[in-house]
């Protein structure tokens, strides 16, 4: 095609100096109109359309081999979802205008847990205390574990010994059902954690609110129909792409029994994400886990 291209440009250009393409003239001008033909002729074949895979579409296959490490390899098609399984729009409630944490208050910052509720309720489904995250019909994908204040090194826990103040009012159960689904957990992540955070209860649960709202959840884990092998690090990198300034060294995905189990997010005390490097330290070290359905 470059020939082809070359021939019609050089008769183009001899014909402007008035000369026959087979001239000896023609020939002997130590190639001037050559290098000029074959330069249009490279910019001509640039302009043109290419009928090879466009730059996109070979990123998009790239990206699609990583994708693919995350759907069975028995069935590559994606399966469609009925209506009864579509997942349920998350509506955020506007974030409230309360302190994540006064700067004063004694520690550095805050660990986002997120459960993988599937390999939570495996373990624990039979529990009475569980009923309500691992009951039949419940498809939860991540839900919140804690929100914990976290020391560089280390982290407080059971700051206040007050049992009456360690209860959680069951209208703040109910509102915090869809990200937490299990008031033993609630009562308990308060005693230890949240009475670290400097915070009122309410304050407290509502910054937890916030703080699932800053994240996003890559669209291959919201919805998992079957159970799969995935890399962890294929998880981390999904939260990263998805999170936009999500440091590398700023979350940590765990496992358990060769299960997905957590992905832990560090958030400073005004909820944006920061470097943790203990956390971090702590991240799962097989290169294959389990990742139970939730559909």
């Amino acid at each position: 095609m470059m020939a082809a291209v070359a021939f019609f440009v050089d008769i183009f250009a001899m014909s402007v100096q008035g000369l026959k393409p087979h001239s000896p003239f023609a020939r002997s001008k130590s190639g001037c109109f050559s290098i000029v033909s074959l330069a249009l002729a490279g910019a001509i074949l640039f302009a043109a359309p290419v009928s090879a895979q466009s730059l996109s579409d070979k990123l998009m296959q790239s990206m699609g081999n990583d994708l693919r490490k995350l759907t069975p390899q028995t069935s590559p098609e994606r399966p469609s979802l009925r209506p009864e399984n579509k997942i349920p729009q998350r509506i955020p409630a506007h974030p409230q205008n309360v302190p994540a944490a006064p700067s004063s208050a004694n520690f550095d910052f805050y660990v986002l847990a997120l459960s993988w509720s599937p390999s939570y309720c495996a373990d624990n489904g039979n529990r009475s205390d569980a009923r309500q995250q691992c009951g039949n019909g419940r498809n939860y994908g991540f839900v919140v574990h804690g929100l914990w204040p976290q020391f560089e090194r280390g982290f407080p826990e059971n700051c206040r010994h007050d049992q009456a103040n360690n209860q959680v009012p069951r209208d703040l159960v109910s509102s915090l059902s869809d990200i937490m689904p299990a008031a033993g957990l609630m009562r308990y992540q308060w005693r230890k954690h949240g009475t670290c955070a400097g915070i009122s209860q309410r304050d407290y649960f509502t910054t937890m609110r916030n703080a699932y709202q800053a994240v996003t959840i890559p669209p291959a884990l919201r919805a998992v129909s079957s159970p799969r092998s995935v890399d962890p690090q294929l998880v981390e990198k999904a939260f990263i792409a998805a999170n936009p300034g999500l440091p590398a060294d700023a979350i940590a995905v765990t496992c358990n029994r060769r299960r997905l189990q957590e992905v832990r997010i560090c958030m400073d005390k005004n909820l944006k994400f920061r470097t943790c490097g203990e956390v971090d330290r702590n991240s799962c070290r097989s290169r294959s886990v389990n990742l139970l359905p939730n559909r």
